[in-house]
């Protein structure tokens, strides 16, 4: 077995074992900090990937912005060490039949397609490229894709002023 494949399955067991821990766990801050371990995995791809852009971008907006906020409401509400409730057996039989069947579909999706290699050429990786691709309003661009990641950051500190508001407020009564 060749290093980079041991880079892989060490990613994947980060990656997968993390996001299924996240799920599962009964303790909400349990849950956030897998979350976090999880997403930080996804960057690990990327950088093994060399797409330090994409990777340092995960990191920030995912890890350093939603995960932070995301624990931020967690204490902010002081629910940190409660347990979360045990889900009803139909929540956890609909939830295997949606994990199996998202797996069935995606392994019929991939297995129709053929997976050519591209006959165009590589973009430079520079700073100026990414630049102009990023303030690119056309096909090529990646305005759209900031400004939607921007509204997802401004859409995680709304909810968690929220939680924190309804929190203070349900204390106060």
């Amino acid at each position: 077995m060749e290093a980079k494949e041991i880079i892989f399955y060490l990613l994947a067991a980060l990656t997968l074992g993390s996001g299924l821990l996240a799920v599962t766990a009964r303790k909400i801050f349990r849950a956030a900090i897998f979350l976090l371990f999880s997403l930080i995995g996804i960057a690990g791809f990327y950088f093994w990937l060399q797409y330090e852009f994409i990777a340092a971008v995960q990191i920030v907006v995912y890890v350093g912005g939603i995960v932070v906020l995301i624990i931020f409401s967690i204490f902010l509400t002081q629910q940190a060490g409660t347990d979360l409730p045990n889900p009803p057996l139909r929540r956890i039989i609909f939830s295997a039949l949606a994990a199996l069947f998202g797996l069935i579909f995606s392994w019929m999706l991939i297995s129709q397609h053929p997976f050519k290699p591209g006959a165009e050429s590589p973009v430079a990786v520079s700073v100026a490229n990414i630049g102009s691709m990023m303030l690119n309003v056309n096909d090529t661009g990646y305005a759209l894709p900031f400004e939607l990641v921007s509204i997802l950051l401004l859409a995680a500190m709304v909810g968690c002023i929220v939680i924190a508001i309804k929190s203070r407020t349900e204390t106060a009564n």
